[in-house]
């Protein structure tokens, strides 16, 4: 009778094990089709801190606030770029009276160039930066917060995909962009 038991619970663990590497498979490969899909939905964007942002010692500032979304960090640079290279990155504004200024001040110093990625990372970025104009910008903003005038307003940020994936280029070697996962992600995105 304990030999028919036995083999008996032997076969339902077996049965068990099976269904369970089985299942674990599915689970797994869900997971991963999850991932995948997550991936798909982050996005990236260009954010610099101008000459006037690192001058004033507010790079930890800024990249905090990031952080503290929930956004990742995948590129950084410090550069001092050329008038010609601030012509190429404010290209659109090129008819623009303050055009020529704005080239100057860009490349008058250090900028500190990132990438960023994230859910929502290029429409929250810009409600995190703020306005323009810094008289404009909200209490809680970076601008609103730390900067007085227009033209010395710390930081830029781009305002859309296009935009974002064109200044990335601009910017950054693809392989200078680093594809990573963060431990914090499943504690953003709830992937557990």
């Amino acid at each position: 009778m304990s030999s028919q038991i036995f083999r008996s619970a032997s076969r339902a663990a077996r049965s068990l094990l099976s269904s369970a590497s089985k299942n674990s498979r599915f689970y797994s490969a869900y997971m991963l089709q999850e991932q995948e899909a997550r991936a798909a939905e982050l996005e990236r964007t260009f954010i610099a801190i101008k000459p006037d942002g690192v001058q004033r010692g507010l790079i930890s500032e800024i990249i905090s606030r990031f952080e503290r979304k929930g956004f990742k960090l995948v590129a950084v640079k410090i550069v001092v770029p050329s008038k010609g290279f601030a012509q190429k990155h404010y290209h659109d504004l090129k008819e623009r009276p303050f055009f020529n200024g704005l080239c100057d001040f860009l490349s008058s110093g250090p900028v500190l160039a990132m990438v960023w990625e994230g859910e929502g990372v290029i429409k929250y970025g810009r409600k995190l930066i703020g306005a323009t104009d810094p008289q404009k910008s909200e209490p809680g903003t970076i601008r609103g917060d730390l900067a007085v005038v227009v033209g010395r307003n710390i930081i830029h940020g781009s305002d859309g995909p296009e935009t974002a994936k064109d200044e990335i280029k601009l910017w950054f070697k693809p392989e200078e962009l680093v594809n990573y996962t963060s431990n914090a992600e499943k504690w953003i995105y709830g992937n557990n």
